[in-house]
């Protein structure tokens, strides 16, 4: 890729470990392969997302560039590269089903700029390849927006301007650290337009929040079935962030966050009730609150379910409910919050909820009837015992049922576990009866399935419960080994009823939040080994970095640049005034920049001005020194004229030339180079005119 050759630097002993022999290569195989680094740096993040063999064949790929470029040799043609192609072109829509969308796009981008590696003929081929890698950078931004992406991103976009700026130095060898730190200072003079752009450029909508951090995993489902939520136990990734405001907050055991409920059960899966989403269908069931509010902030990550997992009970009402600019959210009559559309982006959300509450006190008989339906031929035996235990009690009510099945569970040998193994079909009856080895979804299941066959509406809520201890900025991580399921049952004249079993049997769960701890990974799992402690703190101090940068950055929201604007005088900010702000604020650097400019036209380069100096010195005495003659034509010009008395002028031309253009070259020579140089050259007059 450069125009002018350079000497190699001398050969690096054969003993040399592989971290030294790199200062021997030539300039191209040197320039190649950090370029290649770059590349797969910035493929890297993508792999986990992309088909299996599209890793493979951009390893293969890059791996064969680096090969050639090790040993010289020749680039392959254009027939293997196109066959290379047809191939992807083949699996893409073999795996994506389409070669378009986003994932067959970024699928077939990769692929490109690894096989363009094989191409790197010419500058304009490197250049193919450096705003390749750009573009491939910002398809991050479609999956995920964590200030580890940011950083991920940033580096490869440091890399590939460090890659473009030894492309635009065709001379000599510069080392890479100087052309990291000219990268470094481009990308700093951008940095304020780019904070510019980022503050005042309109927020469109939902597309704004296109990406689906996490890459769009589900946490809740919208049904339950026995196993599922010790599933999620295992997922340590975050499901949302909370605040909690007011002098004193609730305890843990006190914090439960809504989320589906489900009422039908099939005898395999829970679901909700029919048209429980259906905005028509009214407010929550007679709602009445007492004590005083606990003001909340919510931070959401993507959960893609239709809903909001709100701490109990918050209100559809003015200055409880959440405010959502671009969203439409409601409240079901089971106090669960629906949203229009699934929830793929991060929400930042203030609310009020009233931890005292009630709820559903008049219900229709038809509402009643159907939660109090089983399905039939399932579970006959715990039916059986829910039944003989309703009859040994007597005429009691509700209440006295749902602490007999509490005392139970707290009584008999159960166990709280993550792995408590695959029930059959009577599921009910094999946990409660036999094995009696479950988690959170089996006990609610089970007591439910219990108060229902003694005559006792009830229902299964699932949601998260409990959080851990606030960090420095006072918020409290909820994570997906937070979820949980609880349960409600119905009591004439008070209405609906928390009970949840897993207290019974786990205290600890639901009283300090600690869940049950999920298998770690290896990196993990060793540091966890060596310093507990360590490895809590460490990801406690990431993840409130993380949430300042996605307060700070990723929530920089259309209410905020309203805010803003408010804040410099515009009474009624609106996109348009968004808009005026930032056409005024490009203008003035647009001005700025050119008068940058037309300074910087007045400036000469240093070595320009040390090369006309070199020259009027030559001419003085008597050499036909002209401005394109290099240090060595111009020391080969003092021989010819001046032969053995010109030797010091010619050897300092050639030190020059050398500095100039050898390994390592373009940085001016020491400060005391030109006297030297000055004072041969002046030695030259006698001669010149004798």
């Amino acid at each position: 890729m450069n125009s002018t050759a350079t000497p190699l630097p001398p050969a690096a002993p054969r003993w040399a470990a592989p971290w030294q022999r790199w200062r021997t290569w030539p300039r191209d195989t040197r320039d190649t392969l950090f370029q290649l680094l770059v590349i797969g740096w910035t493929v890297l993040p993508h792999l986990t997302r992309l088909p299996l063999w599209c890793g493979a064949l951009t390893a293969a790929v890059l791996a064969w560039r680096a090969r050639l470029a090790l040993r010289g040799g020749a680039l392959p043609g254009r027939w293997p590269v196109a066959a290379v192609l047809a191939v992807a072109l083949v699996l893409t829509g073999w795996t994506e089903r389409t070669l378009l969308g986003k994932e067959a796009g970024v699928t077939m981008l990769v692929v490109l700029m690894a096989l363009k590696t094989l191409e790197l003929r010419a500058r304009r081929d490197a250049m193919v390849v450096f705003f390749l890698g750009f573009f491939l950078v910002l398809t991050n931004g479609l999956y995920s927006q964590s200030l580890a992406t940011a950083l991920a991103m940033a580096l490869s976009t440091w890399g590939l301007l460090t890659a473009l700026v030894l492309a635009n130095m065709p001379v000599g060898r510069p080392p890479l650290r100087r052309a990291a730190a000219v990268a470094a200072r481009s990308a700093l003079l951008g940095l304020p337009l780019m904070a510019a752009l980022f503050v005042l450029f309109p927020r469109f909508g939902p597309l704004w929040g296109l990406p689906q951090d996490g890459g769009g995993r589900t946490g809740l489902s919208g049904s339950l079935r026995l196993g599922g939520m010790a599933d999620l136990a295992n997922d340590d990734s975050i499901a949302f962030r909370v605040r909690l405001a007011g002098g004193s907050a609730p305890p843990p055991e006190a914090l439960y966050f809504r989320g589906p409920v489900l009422s039908r059960f099939d005898g395999v899966d829970w679901l909700p009730a029919l048209g429980a989403a259906d905005r028509n269908a009214g407010g929550p069931e007679d709602l009445q609150l007492a004590g005083a509010p606990q003001p909340y902030e919510l931070v959401v990550e993507p959960i893609r379910l239709a809903l909001l997992p709100l701490l109990e009970a918050t209100p559809d009402r003015p200055g409880d409910a959440p405010e959502l600019p671009d969203w439409t959210a409601w409240q079901g009559r089971d106090l669960q919050w629906h949203t229009e559309r699934l929830v793929g982006e991060r929400l930042v959300l203030k609310a009020r909820a009233w931890p005292r509450f009630s709820h559903g006190r008049s219900l229709p008989p038809h509402a009643l009837d159907a939660l109090r339906a089983l399905p039939p031929d399932y579970n006959p035996r715990m039916l059986a015992w829910a039944r003989q235990l309703r009859a040994e009690l007597g005429p009691v009510d509700a209440r006295t049922l749902a602490a007999a099945l509490l005392a139970h569970v707290r009584s008999a040998d159960f166990v709280y576990t993550l792995q408590p193994g695959v029930y059959g079909r009577e599921a009910v009856d094999e946990f409660w009866l036999d094995r009696r080895q479950g988690f959170c979804e089996h006990f609610a299941t089970a007591f439910v399935v219990a108060m229902r066959a003694m005559g006792v509406p009830a229902r299964v809520v699932t949601g998260y419960q409990g959080a851990e201890p606030p960090d420095a900025d006072g918020w409290r991580v909820v994570r997906q080994s937070h979820a949980h399921a609880w349960t409600e049952y119905w009591v004439e004249g008070s209405g609906w009823v928390r009970a949840d079993p897993t207290a019974a049997v786990a205290p600890e769960r639901v009283r300090t939040s600690r869940a049950l701890p999920p298998q770690p990974g290896l990196v993990a799992g060793a540091l966890r080994t060596m310093n507990p402690a360590l490895a809590e703190r460490l990801r406690q101090a990431w993840e409130t970095l993380d949430n300042r940068w996605n307060q700070a950055v990723m929530g920089w929201s259309r209410s905020r640049q309203f805010d803003l604007l408010r804040s410099l005088g515009i009474p009624q900010p609106s996109w348009i005034d968004l808009a005026r702000a930032l056409g005024t604020l490009l203008a003035v650097a647009a001005g700025a920049g050119a008068a940058w400019a037309w300074w910087d036209r007045r400036r000469q380069d240093p070595w320009q001005r040390l090369h006309q100096r070199i020259c009027a010195a030559l001419r003085a005495g008597g050499v036909p020194a002209l401005p394109h003659h290099g240090p060595a034509t111009l020391a080969a010009l003092v021989r010819r004229h001046h032969g053995p008395a010109g030797e010091p002028a010619a050897q300092a031309l050639d030190a020059l030339d050398r500095r100039r253009y050898g390994a390592g070259g373009q940085a001016l020579p020491a400060h005391d180079w030109w006297p030297a140089f000055a004072r041969a050259a002046a030695r030259l007059k006698p001669a010149a005119t004798g």
